[in-house]
């Protein structure tokens, strides 16, 4: 992606930064005269769809930003409100028939958003709170005791509606479960040996979900990959980056880096579409970085989504039957920012008996998108029940993802008695290559599945 560089800032005061906000992304503006306003963008945008105004849709904010540039608009906070409903999901870039690059005009305008104003001290607080644990596995896994007291209020309705609203939405997001340990360092592969695979763990991730890691890597060893997941390494900076405080991404990004490069590989596996599509960035994140822009862009040519790492080796383990219906959802930065689709569903198609089930609007958000269900939580709880809803119609026994915000968002969404289970897409795999049986997600036996 080619994207003009944001230049540094210069010598204006605070005070002439309030005056003009969005000067110093002048240099984007080609970007923006992309845009031809087309409303292309607009039936995917869950923004739009959830408020129906146009400054919640994409040409509305490109607007904004240019007119803000042009200074015709002061960056009042009711100008940032319409930034903050942007759940940067790029279902726009996927729609837009002009090629307008719509991903860095919102991550760089809320970059600058962040350093030239001042959020109010609630805001700020929360925010802060949330970027002081959760890109830290320790600090989460110190945390880890609170989910008991987390997991009971929420299944307490009651209790759960005196709480403030993002308070509520942190806490019936929650996952369930304590800390899970973090896989082995080096594990080997099933002979013959074909890769050596570098694996991301992620935050929330490698902490909650260590069962997705623990099964990324067994069917990575079953397909001949020798798996390496420094032990070192933290957060790829992805939460950071797309709530506009990219200077901490770009550390979070530099640590990486410095990370994977003492443990040569062949590729680098995510299994979490967020954090992939910023890590496959991290050329453009860092460009302006003398002494990080190379090391940056090889780091990003390394990166894969963990079905495109499956998808390019033949297959080598056997696939076991798991007779059900499986719905799948795409995460959107996995399908938008990354523009993998046919990987993921080609794998589950090579899993006999396994039929896949199509989700109404699957382009449309599940409202998840990195922070915004817990600082925008009213429109996300909308948005999830609608996905749950799409979700509901089908015929089918569960939900399969391949990012562990998806996973959250959906689950609390769903109500009985229309939930299905909701996984990560390689723990199907990891179940088939095992000959684990349906039932291992709680499928009820349907004569008809598989058919």
């Amino acid at each position: 992606m080619s994207v003009p560089p944001i230049p540094a800032a210069s010598g204006h005061t605070a005070g002439q930064d309030a005056a003009r906000p969005l000067a110093a992304l002048a240099a984007l503006e080609p970007l923006m005269d992309k845009c031809v306003h087309c409303g292309f963008c607009l039936a995917t945008c869950p923004s739009y769809l959830e408020v129906g105004q146009e400054m919640d849709s994409p040409r509305g904010r490109i607007y904004l930003m240019k007119a803000a540039i042009q200074e015709r608009v002061a960056l009042t906070p009711s100008a940032i409100a319409h930034f903050d409903t942007c759940l940067g999901c790029l279902a726009c870039e996927t729609a837009c028939p002009s090629g307008v690059q719509y991903g860095p005009l919102i991550e760089q305008t809320r970059a600058t958003v962040e350093r030239m104003t001042t959020r109010p001290p609630g805001d700020r607080l929360f925010r802060r709170l949330l970027f002081s644990v959760l890109p830290y596995p320790a600090r989460l896994r110190a945390l880890a005791w609170t989910l008991a007291a987390a997991t009971f209020v929420k299944r307490r309705p009651g209790l759960l509606a005196l709480l403030p609203p993002r308070l509520r939405a942190l806490t019936a997001l929650a996952p369930d479960g304590p800390a899970a340990p973090d896989v082995a360092e080096r594990t080997a592969a099933r002979p013959p040996q074909r890769r050596r695979v570098g694996l991301v763990t992620g935050c929330v991730q490698r902490v909650f979900f260590g069962d997705v890691n623990a099964a990324t890597v067994r069917v990575l060893a079953a397909e001949g990959c020798e798996v390496i997941a420094p032990a070192a390494q933290g957060c790829c900076g992805a939460l950071a980056l797309h709530a506009g405080e990219r200077e901490a991404a770009r550390g979070f990004a530099r640590q990486l880096i410095a990370v994977f490069e003492r443990h040569p590989v062949d590729v680098i596996a995510i299994n979490a579409a967020g954090c992939g599509s910023t890590m496959k960035e991290y050329g453009e994140l860092l460009h302006d970085d003398p002494a990080w822009a190379m090391r940056a862009q090889a780091f990003a040519a390394q990166v894969r989504d963990v079905t495109e790492v499956l998808a390019e080796l033949p297959q080598a383990a056997p696939r076991h039957p798991l007779p059900m219906r499986v719905a799948y959802h795409d995460a959107c930065h996995l399908a938008h920012g990354q523009g993998v689709r046919r990987e993921p569903r080609d794998l589950l198609g090579a899993v006999p008996g396994l039929e896949v089930v199509a989700i109404g609007e699957s382009d449309v958000c599940c409202g998840s998108a990195g922070i915004f269900n817990l600082v925008q939580p009213a429109m996300a709880a909308s948005l999830g029940r609608r996905k749950a809803a799409h979700i509901a119609a089908t015929d089918a026994d569960i939900v399969v993802t391949s990012n562990p915000g998806c996973i959250l968002q959906i689950r609390s969404a769903q109500t009985p008695p229309q939930a299905r289970p909701i996984v990560h897409i390689i723990e199907v795999l990891d179940a088939s290559i095992r000959g684990a049986d349906a039932a291992t997600f709680k499928v009820p036996t349907h004569p008809a599945a598989g058919r």
